[in-house]
């Protein structure tokens, strides 16, 4: 294959769009790839349809550049990113129902020599599944050229970035890539090293799969830990900001900081793929995902306990996000909190509170005591003020204001 000139990025969404625009800020013709006509339809004014620092201006940039554009269709390329979602299904295993969709609106461009990248978050074996679906869809091709039949490569480079620094992170962070075979991850490698200032890192495809799982399990399993700390805690009088602060001195440990559960599309979903692929092995990890996903119910009994059995409370709910400072609410334990408490405080009125969005998600839109508002007018009228989000207006808020309110601080900022 000569150099990469073009690529179509598959998924445009928290992942895809900063792979695409960064792509094409480093002088490769992109066209991002979306089943969503606005999503389409943003880009393509050089509009960016989330929030995420800095990636604006260089969406903005690589359109007015005709560096980047959008479509519905996708396009014949020399190389394909799947950035789709991967889901879990009711029994927690993989959803490839995306990437197969992605699989087969590429499968009629190729001809032979194609690099296909998958960045999906996905359990070991995804990305041969991928291979083995495309070459199912043309039989005329291989993955290997073994056969004598024109060969596409096929590597998996999981992304590794953190919401609010994706456009930092992209360049700097290491990569892994894993290919099904050398050549595909040797062309990957290629294809990153166009923008990746870090290490990249070459291994087989299935390992590369396992190790962004295992990355996010990893931090999963240390977030259970305090998380299971702050209900200990709780039930035993202590302040546990306190004592992890006091224990973090120890020069070998650094505990992390409890919350009211965790959310966004990777800690919260991928431990369940190694639990899916290995499930009598994997009881850490399986434990630390059901101590987590247990956090939200016992911050709702927090919040009955505080409001008693107080006639119609109005209870100031501050964040949706799944964390500080973005718009981003996958996977969100604010989110399910607040549907939680709408059910179960008999004649509430939550009053929520989100900087980041304009309007409330579809599993609280229609619920009637639930409203939107700004942070203000809420806290003042509430009974109760829950803070599930620590973003740096909530910081800002002068605590005099809380003065006469059950507080419940789920992230410690005003400890």
């Amino acid at each position: 294959m000569n150099t990469i000139e073009n690529v179509a990025v598959v998924g445009l969404g928290y992942i895809g769009l900063p792979t695409a625009a960064i792509l094409a800020g480093n002088d490769i013709h992109v066209i991002g790839v979306d089943v969503n006509q606005g999503t389409v339809d943003a880009v393509n004014r050089g509009e960016v349809p989330f929030v995420e620092p800095d990636l604006a201006s260089y969406v903005a940039g690589a359109v007015s550049q005709k560096k980047l554009s959008a479509s519905l269709e996708t396009p014949a390329a020399q190389a394909y990113i799947v950035a789709v979602p991967t889901p879990f299904n009711p029994d927690r295993t993989a959803d490839v129902t995306y990437i197969k969709a992605a699989a087969r609106a590429i499968a009629p461009q190729l001809v032979g020599d194609e690099l296909v990248i998958l960045e999906s978050t996905s359990p070991p074996g995804t990305t041969q599944l991928l291979g083995d679906y495309l070459i199912s869809l043309r039989p005329d091709l291989s993955l290997d050229g073994a056969d004598g039949k024109p060969a596409i490569h096929v590597a998996h480079c999981p992304e590794r970035v953190l919401p609010g620094r994706i456009m930092i992170e992209l360049v700097t962070n290491d990569r892994i890539v894993g290919g099904l075979t050398p050549k595909a991850a040797e062309l990957a490698r290629a294809l990153y090293a166009v923008f990746c200032q870090g290490e990249i890192l070459v291994t087989d495809a299935a390992t590369a799969e396992m190790a962004k799982l295992v990355e996010n399990s990893y931090r999963d399993v240390n977030i259970a830990f305090a998380n299971e700390l702050s209900v200990i805690s709780d039930k035993l009088g202590i302040n546990v900001w306190e004592l992890i602060k006091l224990a973090n001195h120890h020069p070998r440990v650094n505990i992390l900081q409890p919350g009211p559960g965790v959310g966004g599309h990777c800690i919260a979903v991928d431990p369940w793929f190694i639990v899916a692929a290995a499930p009598e092995e994997a009881q850490l990890i399986r434990q630390a995902r059901e101590t987590n996903d247990a956090k939200p119910e016992w911050v709702v009994k927090k919040v009955l306990d505080a409001v008693g059995d107080k006639a119609a409370p109005k209870v100031a709910v501050l964040g949706l996000a799944f964390k500080a400072n973005i718009d981003d609410l996958r996977e969100s334990p604010a989110v399910a909190i607040v549907e939680k408490l709408s059910a179960k405080v008999d004649g509430a009125e939550l009053l929520v509170v989100e900087p980041h969005v304009e309007s409330l998600p579809r599993q609280l839109a229609g619920l009637a005591n639930v409203t939107l508002g700004d942070a203000a007018a809420s806290i003042e009228a509430a009974d109760a003020v829950l803070l599930l989000v620590d973003h740096d207006d909530f910081k800002e808020i002068d605590r005099t204001v809380l003065e006469g309110k059950a507080v419940i601080d789920t992230r410690g900022i005003w400890q």
